[in-house]
This record gives C-alpha cells, sequence and structure tokens, in this order.
C-alpha cells in the first residue's frame, strides 16, 4: 500500500494526537543525549556527572548505545501514520527495546543516581508507550486488535513500574518491583497452589452456590407469594449491612477455622445481590407479554419458564458477576481472623507480618487473577445463554 492509500485509509484524526506525543518525545530524547545520564560516585562519595557515551563496561557501553537508538527509532516510526499490522509491531518491538534499555540502566545502589538525561528518555518513553497503545486501538477491529491493545496498556504498566521503583529506590517492603512478585510467584508456586485450593476450591465454590442459589430461589418465592415480600425482604435485607468484620470472626466460632466458616460468610455476603437482581429480573417482564401468557391460560410455573425466567436471566447474570468478587474478598478476609495454615487470606495476613511483601504481592497476583477469570467466564456464559439479549447481539 502507498504512503497516500495509508494515510487515506486512517480515520480522520486517529493518529494526530499521536503525532504531537511522538514530536514531544523526539525532543525529549534529542535534549536527552545533552544532558547527564548519570551521576556516579568514583570512590570519593561525590557524585559526577557521567553522559550515555561514557560507559562502565563493554556490555554498559551497548545498552547506553542501543537504548537511545531504539527511543529514536521508535519516535521516528510514530512520526509516519500507518493502520497496519506490521508498522504497528515494529514500533512495539523499538518501543520495548527502549523500555528494557532504560530498566537495565536505573541505578540499583547508592553509588549512581539517575539524572536529567535519563528523566528525559523516560518522558520519551511513557509517550511512547501512549502511542503504542493508541495505534493498537486503531487497528482494524477484531478480538486479536482488542486483546493486544489490553495486553500491551497492562504491560507497559508493569515495565513502567519496574523502571521507576528500581531508579528511585523504592523500598521493597513498600513496593516490590514486578520482577520480584514473579519471582515468588515461580519459587511458591506450589504453596499457592494450595492456597488457592483452599479458599477458592472449597471456600468460595460452595460459598457462592449456596449463597446465589437462595438468593434466586426466595427471589422467586417472593415473587410467587407477594405476603413474603412484605415480611421476608425487610429480614433479607440485614443481610447487605452486616458488616463483614464483625461477622467473620463470629462465623468462626460457630463452624471452625476450616472452610465451612468462610463459605458461611459468602453465603451472607451474595445472598441478597441475588435475591434483589432475581426479584427485578422477574417483575422486567413486559404487562402485554404477561396478558398472552393470561390469555392462553398458561399455569405460573409456565409462565414463570417460558417468559420471566428468560427476561431475568440478565439481571441474574449481573448478580453472579458481581457476587463473583464479593465472595472471593469474603474469603480472603474471613481468612484473617481464624483459618488453618493455608488458604489466601492466611498467606496474606503471615507473610506481611514477616515483611515478605514480594509473596503478599503474589498471593494478590493469584487472587486478582482468578476473579478476572470467573468473571470471564461467567461473561462467556452469559453471550452463550441470553444470546437473544439486545445487550449480548450488541457485544
Amino acid at each position: 500500500m502507498t504512503t497516500t492509500a495509508a494515510i487515506a485509509s486512517t480515520p480522520p484524526g486517529a493518529h494526530a494526537p499521536g503525532a504531537v506525543l511522538a514530536v514531544l518525545a523526539l525532543a525529549c530524547v534529542l535534549l536527552s543525549l545533552n544532558l547527564p545520564l548519570m551521576r556516579v560516585d568514583p570512590g570519593d562519595f561525590t557524585l559526577v556527572p557521567q553522559a550515555w557515551w561514557q560507559a562502565e563496561s563493554g556490555v554498559e557501553g551497548l545498552w547506553r548505545a542501543a537504548t537511545p537508538a531504539a527511543l529514536l527509532l521508535a519516535c521516528l516510526r510514530a512520526l509516519w501514520p500507518t493502520p497496519q499490522w506490521g508498522g504497528t509491531l515494529l514500533l512495539i518491538a523499538l518501543t520495548t527495546a527502549g523500555s528494557l534499555g532504560l530498566i537495565h540502566l536505573a541505578p540499583t545502589d547508592e553509588t549512581r543516581e539517575a539524572a536529567a538525561g535519563y528523566w528525559l528518555a523516560t518522558l520519551a518513553l511513557v509517550a511512547m508507550c501512549g502511542i503504542t497503545v493508541w495505534r493498537s486501538a486503531h487497528l482494524p477491529d477484531s478480538p486479536r486488535s482488542r486483546a493486544l491493545t489490553a495486553g500491551l496498556f497492562g504491560a507497559w504498566l508493569l515495565l513502567l513500574w519496574e523502571q521507576l521503583v528500581t531508579a528511585f529506590g523504592v523500598p521493597r517492603v513498600l513496593l516490590p518491583p514486578p520482577s520480584s512478585v514473579g519471582v515468588a510467584l515461580w519459587e511458591h508456586a506450589g504453596t499457592l497452589g494450595g492456597d488457592l485450593l483452599q479458599t477458592v476450591g472449597k471456600a468460595v465454590l460452595i460459598g457462592y452456590a449456596l449463597g446465589c442459589g437462595l438468593g434466586v430461589l426466595t427471589g422467586i418465592a417472593i415473587d410467587r407469594l407477594p405476603f413474603l415480600q412484605r415480611g421476608l425482604l425487610p429480614i433479607a435485607s440485614l443481610s447487605s449491612t452486616v458488616p463483614l468484620v464483625g461477622v467473620a470472626p463470629i462465623a468462626v466460632m460457630w463452624f471452625g477455622f476450616d472452610w465451612p466458616s468462610k463459605a458461611a460468610v459468602i453465603v451472607l455476603m451474595t445472598f441478597f445481590p441475588a435475591l434483589i437482581n432475581t426479584l427485578a429480573g422477574l417483575q422486567a417482564a413486559g404487562k402485554l407479554e404477561r396478558e398472552l401468557m393470561h390469555s392462553y391460560a398458561a399455569s405460573y410455573r409456565r409462565t414463570l419458564l417460558d417468559l420471566r425466567l428468560p427476561v431475568a436471566l440478565p439481571f441474574i447474570f449481573g448478580a453472579l458477576k458481581v457476587n463473583a468478587s464479593l465472595a472471593l474478598i469474603g474469603a480472603i478476609v474471613a481468612e484473617f481472623f481464624g483459618s488453618p495454615t493455608v488458604g489466601l487470606g492466611f498467606r496474606i495476613s503471615t507473610e506481611a507480618s514477616r515483611m515478605n511483601m514480594p509473596l503478599v504481592w503474589a498471593t494478590i497476583v493469584v487472587a486478582s487473577a482468578t476473579g478476572m477469570l470467573a468473571y470471564a467466564l461467567l461473561s462467556r456464559l452469559e453471550r452463550r445463554v441470553n444470546f437473544w439479549h439486545p445487550s449480548v447481539r450488541s457485544v
């Protein structure tokens, strides 16, 4: 495709902000080359400015040459507007090389300190990260392009987190770099797997199924017997007002330290959202549709199965997705108040008291990934079950 055709095929205004950021990033890179990269202690407890080309070793010199070169090439590539995959992937590769170079050059001890040149290059990198996300978002719409955009955003956050935590010398007790969290995940994979099985495989799954199931069945019962709405619904609403930190130790006293006490807490947390959404869904069926079922002499059971429950399914799935996160949070918090020597909440509280923050963050990553996976599976199931609903057809 020619240059004219490539520019013409670009959506109006799609790359104008990217071009402005590219110019600013190019100016930052060029200016950084004329400023000190580091201030280095030569051994007399003073910090001496050191330029990009003043390398301490051959490998260091290679990094110092490759990093600004990659950033310069990325800036020049960003000035060329094209919505094609090849150009976008090349831009991502050049930006990644610059990011890895700045991570490698980040000072790791008190003998070096980042200077103005390093921070200007970092500003250029941040601009280039934004441009790559912008470009990927304007690729032809497809599941692959959407996944690339989301993955890029997360990857740049992790790389910038790694670089800035290292460059600023943030203590690992306060905020460990992602590399330390990754090492903790690898080294303690077996332990975290056992914790995941205890928290999710037992407490969360059982409590989630009981809480959501009871909520849906109670909602149907209240809809069928209106007097329950005046008597049972106010009592059921109390379950949403009970503080978790208050009921968790009571559940441990009643049901013991193992998973049943956590499952009881989850039932309490997930019951009311499922009940309210079920009631709202059952009442969402149109009046004309219900009159039509009545004209056919359909019983309540037939009307429920053929009309009202299908209409309520989007509301029920909304409750299921919300409860998936509530159940995981409830189980982890409940484990703070007493649990066997296994579980995600137990691991977080124990390792935090030991100041082993990389393992704490690794446990948080496992819990977050589990919650994201549960939400994704429920969303996929909803698209299959509620394929007829406008909110699903438009996705």
